[in-house]
């Protein structure tokens, strides 16, 4: 199964749990079990399941055939070529493939002056102004493949001002820019481009990456901080003819090693057909790849086994005109078959934690709350059968008692009712340190600082003093939450001890995963940014500008993305204790009721008994049809199409094809 096949499996197990989702929704409503917390839970999972997305990523210094390779993998069905793909620099600029329902096929592009201020790429893309458009004649491959050529443009510019954009000029280092004998320097023309393609694969949520070499690609924060490690997959691509160049070290040692242990990230050794000699036999060519392979593994220090040799020019040709032969001997298919055996389990990891997480806690909650319903319905109709044959006077103490017990709960909802005033105090002091405003100030405040500095040791100093309060303001805030934890944990108890409540363990929660993203953006930080070559090499200004630009903004995300969840957090440990609270009462005021009911003789006790008798038959259903339900959705859990054979048997196998080579 193909790499397109397999992600349209994938695709049609997202629809079915989208589908399963919307039916639990709508069941819920049915039942008149639904509520304000599960609807908007089931709403926000079923948004996030429709617009989730698989990033692949594709890094390589030019010429190494990075946009041939895109074109085999993905495009060969259209027949021709929709990445240009020529010898030189096709790709100048980060340039993000993608669908987006309900816009028009086009290239849209951001010009590289924008670096000259404090606004991400991100931001700019709320605002479409901001961007050139190019409508793109996708019936036309040529008409396209013109239009798409806008990546690879340049401009010339001044020393200074190219240093002002973020591009180092230095003829002693390389990856840096350098100006030429006008004393200009060649940048890119663009920013940012993304492309919008009606392709099936891009219309299933498929986003493809294309980065430009080294000259380019750590000038641009957001790909070295954002793009590239949150990528689901990351193809670093070299060339067979010349193995790891210096630069292409640099590449792997900036941008990719520092995420290797993480799934997806391959080795793709392209333009094995250089290798190809009518002369030579088979087993020489294969042994001459082989030797190649080992030789960039020891470089890069990997297993030969991550290491892919493909043609990806062959692939491409193969797949067009259905040689299945030539197909075969470009290797295409086991990097195709590597790439999906990583890819697709991956993201189905991760749609089914995050499904079984939001669907397990409705499930719970509403699981919950019908087996409270029918333990009462249980008591109150053992109540009520009790007071068969009774007289009057044991009907009126009955009654008594549970108007008894009624004003004790009341009595005692006094104390839950200053616990919530102190959860939310609580909770107002979490979000003091945790919200995204207070950090706004910090950084406002730390760029005020860094602009007014004299000397750079003050600039290092409001750098690590930045950082020392984001990471005291998480700490603060995991001890906040380990606060609210233990009251809610001895609320929940007191509640099923006092009253009889049965309340599941508060779930747990923990700021772990920001802390460790907020370490790696200090990491990168004194490592690119707060260092002595710097400081000798830049402006301060041009420094702040950085800082602000990669640093500050990335730090917003993280945090906005601790609030989501706490928010989220906060609400499953309180959301069922609030409705444990009121169907407690509601049971005590239905219990008096019938009481009073057949006291002032206005039913009799059989109809009363019958009648609760019907509602736990009704329950009883409500309960198989939940069960069946969850039955259902953790049979889908389990399945996404086919997901292939792990890569760990690929790699094994292409480690005795190498030996047996």
């Amino acid at each position: 199964m193909s790499l397109a096949q397999q992600f349209a499996a994938y695709s049609q197990w997202r629809l079915a749990i989208i589908a399963a989702t919307e039916r639990f929704r709508q069941w819920l409503i049915e039942q008149d079990l639904s509520d304000a917390q599960a609807e908007l839970r089931l709403s926000r999972l079923e948004a996030r399941i429709r617009e989730d997305k698989l990033n692949v990523a594709f890094v390589a210094e030019f010429s190494r055939g990075k946009s041939e390779l895109i074109n085999s993998i993905f495009f060969a069905a259209y027949g021709n070529r929709v990445l240009p793909s020529s010898a030189g620099r096709t790709t100048m600029c980060p340039t993000e493939l993608l669908y987006v329902t309900g816009k028009p096929p086009a290239i849209d592009l951001l010009s590289i002056q924008t670096r000259g201020g404090n606004t991400s790429v991100s931001e700019y893309k709320q605002n479409p102004d901001a961007w050139q458009r190019i409508l793109l004649d996708v019936h036309s491959a040529r008409a396209m493949q013109d239009a798409l050529r806008q990546v690879s443009e340049v401009i010339r510019v001044p020393a200074e001002e190219a240093d002002k954009l973020g591009f180092t000029v230095d003829a002693t280092q390389i990856g840096a820019f350098h100006a030429g004998e006008d004393g200009l320097v060649e940048i890119p023309r663009w920013r940012h481009a993304i492309i919008n393609f009606p392709h099936p694969l891009l219309e299933q949520g498929l986003v493809i990456l294309d980065t430009p070499g080294l000259n380019a690609i750590g000038t641009e924060p957001e790909l070295t901080l954002s793009l590239l490690p949150n990528a689901h997959a990351v193809l670093f691509i070299l060339a067979a003819d010349t193995g790891v160049t210096q630069s292409d070290l640099l590449v792997w040692r900036e941008h990719i090693a520092s995420n290797h242990g993480k799934r997806g990230r391959l080795v793709v050794l392209n333009k094995i057909d250089g290798l190809w000699d009518d002369l030579k036999s088979e087993a020489e060519i294969e042994a001459e790849i082989a030797h190649q392979t080992e030789t960039c593994a020891n470089i890069l220090g990997i297993s030969a086994a991550q290491i892919f040799p493909v043609s990806a020019q062959k692939g491409l040709v193969a797949k067009v005109n259905q040689d299945a032969e030539l197909l075969g001997k470009s290797r295409l298919p086991e990097l195709e078959a590597a790439l999906s055996g990583e890819l697709i389990p991956a993201k189905h990891d991760i749609v089914r934690d995050d499904t079984q997480g939001e669907f397990g806690e409705i499930h719970r909650h509403i699981q919950e709350l019908l087996e409270v319903r029918r333990a009462n319905l249980k008591e109150q109709i053992a109540e009520l059968s009790d007071l068969r044959g009774k007289n009057r006077g044991v009907v009126e103490y009955m009654m008594g008692k549970i108007k008894v017990e009624k004003d004790e709960f009341d009595t005692g909802l006094q104390h839950y009712y200053a616990v919530r005033s102190v959860f939310s105090t609580l909770t107002n002091k979490l979000f003091a340190h945790l919200g995204v405003k207070p950090l706004r100030q910090l950084t406002e405040k730390t760029r005020q600082t860094m602009l007014d500095a004299t000397f750079s040791r003050q600039i290092s100093r409001a750098i690590r003093a930045f950082f020392q309060e984001v990471k005291a303001n998480l700490k603060q805030s995991s001890e906040e939450i380990k606060e609210i934890r233990i009251m809610m944990d001895a609320v929940y108890k007191r509640l099923h001890v006092e009253h009889g409540l049965k309340l599941a363990k508060p779930v747990d929660f923990s700021l772990a995963i920001y802390g460790k993203e907020i370490h790696r953006l200090e990491t990168w930080c004194d490592t690119h940014l707060n260092t002595a070559i710097q400081f000798m090499t830049h402006e301060k200004k041009n420094i702040a500008h950085k800082f602000f630009e990669e640093i500050a903004m990335q730090s917003q995300k993280i945090f906005a993305r601790a609030n989501w969840d706490v928010e989220s957090w906060l609400k499953i440990i309180m959301g069922p204790v609030e409705t444990q609270v009121r169907e407690h009462q509601l049971h005590l005021k239905r219990r008096l009721d019938s009481i009073e009911r057949i006291h002032e003789a206005a039913d009799t006790l059989e109809e009363r008994i019958n009648e609760l008798g019907a509602m736990k038959d009704d329950l009883q259903q409500q309960i198989k049809s939940l069960d069946a339900i969850a039955g259902a959705m953790q049979t889908l859990m389990g399945r996404s199409g086919n997901k292939g054979q792990k890569t760990e048997d690929r790699r094994q196998k292409t480690e005795k094809t190498g030996r047996t080579a």
